[in-house]
């Protein structure tokens, strides 16, 4: 069985930080079990904790018994349940709780509602409260398809996240030159979206300057969200710049339900990925260790 492990501090300065880290941690015990399975016997180092998800509980546990998974807050305000009642989020949630499933109409909303931004900075306070509550540090705070990087809730989550004493933040740019040489499969999708996330990356990143905040420098699995395979994975390792970075993935165990797989039908090729001592070998020949947002 492979192990995951960190480098040892003396040997930091040798290599460059390299973070896999796996969203949606607490989303489902499907999720939760590839997540530590990833880490235990992977390479993944670091999971993202949607707070307000069914089985968030059993991910907080698992967390705290494989005390070197590194964990952070995703926030989520699309695609997912509230943290605050539908009473006192009317203008962003439906009736069951739930935000829009359209990150397109949230972030028309968010920008142009006072009300719903009024409700947006109260449901963001809520699950950074929530996320603290459970005791496990803030390793770093990122977002549900991103929209963290949306300009009005960016400039609340710097705000957030220097009161909650967290200083490390993903920013997603588009990488659309590496990541296309992979794979050009969906180009015309790749391009708006590479282009859209280049914008606001470098927006993010001018708003962090002089706050103290760390990020990696490259930030992987925008345009090949869904099928991070092993052999994309072994060709972004080979080409990546010597720059500290994260790679993201959302494994799904390979025992989840048919449910589980059509919705996230790619999550068992990213598990396995994640286990391939192939996928391992290849980051110690380019030079990586294996890291968390807090060694970096």
């Amino acid at each position: 069985m492979i192990r995951n492990s960190l480098a040892s501090p003396a040997n930091n300065h040798q290599s460059i930080p390299l973070i896999i880290n796996g969203d949606d941690f607490g989303y489902s015990e499907a999720v939760n079990r590839a997540i530590v399975q990833a880490h235990r016997e992977g390479v993944l180092t670091s999971a993202s904790l949607m707070v307000n998800e069914r089985a968030a509980g059993q991910a907080v546990e698992l967390a705290k018994a494989n005390p070197r998974l590194a964990v952070g807050l995703h926030l989520v305000l699309v695609l997912g349940r509230a943290a605050l009642p539908h009473s006192e989020l009317p203008h962003i949630t439906g009736a069951d709780g739930n935000f829009t499933n359209s990150p397109f109409q949230a972030g028309l909303n968010y920008y142009f509602s006072a009300a719903a931004r009024r409700e947006l900075r109260r449901e963001m306070r809520a699950q950074f409260a929530r996320f603290a509550a459970t005791g496990l540090r803030f390793s770093h705070v990122d977002g549900h398809t991103h929209l963290h990087q949306h300009p009005v809730i960016f400039d609340e989550l710097i705000k957030l996240c220097e009161e909650f004493g967290v200083r490390r933040v993903r920013v997603v740019k588009g990488e659309m030159r590496l990541s296309l040489s992979l794979d050009r499969r969906h180009l015309p999708i790749k391009l708006v979206w590479g282009a859209v996330f280049n914008l606001l990356g470098r927006w993010c990143e001018n708003r962090l300057k002089g706050r103290g905040f760390a990020q990696p420098r490259k930030v992987y699995g925008l345009l090949q969200t869904g099928d991070l395979n092993e052999q994309y994975l072994l060709g972004l390792l080979e080409r990546m710049q010597a720059a500290s970075t994260e790679i993201y993935a959302h494994p799904l165990a390979l025992d989840a339900d048919q449910a589980a797989k059509q919705q996230n039908p790619g999550g068992g090729r990213e598990l396995q990925a994640m286990l391939s001592s192939r996928v391992r070998q290849a980051i110690e020949e380019a030079g990586f260790r294996l890291a968390t947002y807090e060694s970096l």
